[in-house]
């Protein structure tokens, strides 16, 4: 385990954080895959042998567990090579009918969380001279009615990642994002089905994506290929973000 680089992966018990996970194991790193859900996450640990990947229990929200978990890191696991913010919740509805409670949680999960997460692996990455994060975004930052709070924190995401890449690049941690578009997710599937067929038809691929090739996206920018590609934001979204099927 100590030879192998290492990955951090949030939201990693399901859908493309699981992907992500499974990308990195079968590309030889060693894989501390971190979510809130215990049962999934010790379920996901009984697939894996200890020298592949670890779960940890962790409220990435939470700044104290955060940093306690940043700080017992290196004694762990040796050099922290990769971090994925993936972690993320929704809670759509139009504006009006939006409760405060609903902005501040999706806010709280999906950006201040990847934010406490780069603070302290910025500390150990800096100091290492090396280092790669990886933010998920999503298409969504351009604008879906229904998501003034997802969209919000995705577009916040994207900033943090450009300004991140300009504060860190002179220590060789390489900072960027992959905005997902229709992935077939459990999440996505619970759509009603003319609703989802509506959105493949919007689709210029009239198809929707899988989390495997969000992962493979993700282990493009953890590569050694990408060692002059910082502050940049790849898509996954089969076209959808820069217009609609003809």
């Amino acid at each position: 385990m100590k030879s192998k680089r290492k990955a951090v992966v949030t939201g990693a018990a399901r859908g493309i954080g699981l992907a992500i996970a499974e990308r990195f194991i079968g590309d030889g790193y060693f894989v501390v895959a971190v979510d809130r859900d215990v049962e999934a996450g010790i379920s996901l640990q009984q697939r894996w042998d200890a020298g592949t990947l670890a779960f940890e229990a962790l409220d990435v929200s939470e700044e104290e567990g955060v940093r306690r978990f940043f700080g017992n890191f290196e004694a762990r696991y040796g050099k922290l090579d990769v971090l994925v913010n993936n972690a993320g919740i929704i809670r759509d509805n139009f504006i009006t009918n939006m409760p405060v409670e609903d902005f501040d949680a999706v806010i709280q999960v999906n950006l201040r969380s990847a934010w406490l997460m780069c603070r302290e692996a910025a500390n150990i990455m800096r100091q290492q001279l090396s280092g790669r994060i990886i933010n998920i975004a999503s298409r969504a930052w351009l604008g879906n009615p229904g998501q003034s709070n997802y969209a919000a924190s995705k577009a916040g995401l994207i900033g943090l990642t450009r300004v991140l890449a300009l504060e860190l690049g002179k220590s060789n941690v390489l900072v960027n994002a992959v905005a997902p578009g229709l992935i077939d997710t459990d999440l996505t599937r619970k759509l009603k089905a003319e609703v989802l067929q509506r959105l493949i038809e919007l689709q210029p691929t009239r198809s929707m994506g899988n989390p495997a090739d969000v992962a493979n996206a993700v282990a493009f920018l953890a590569s050694s290929d990408t060692g002059f590609i910082t502050g940049q934001v790849i898509y996954v979204d089969g076209g959808r973000s820069i217009g609609t099927a003809v």
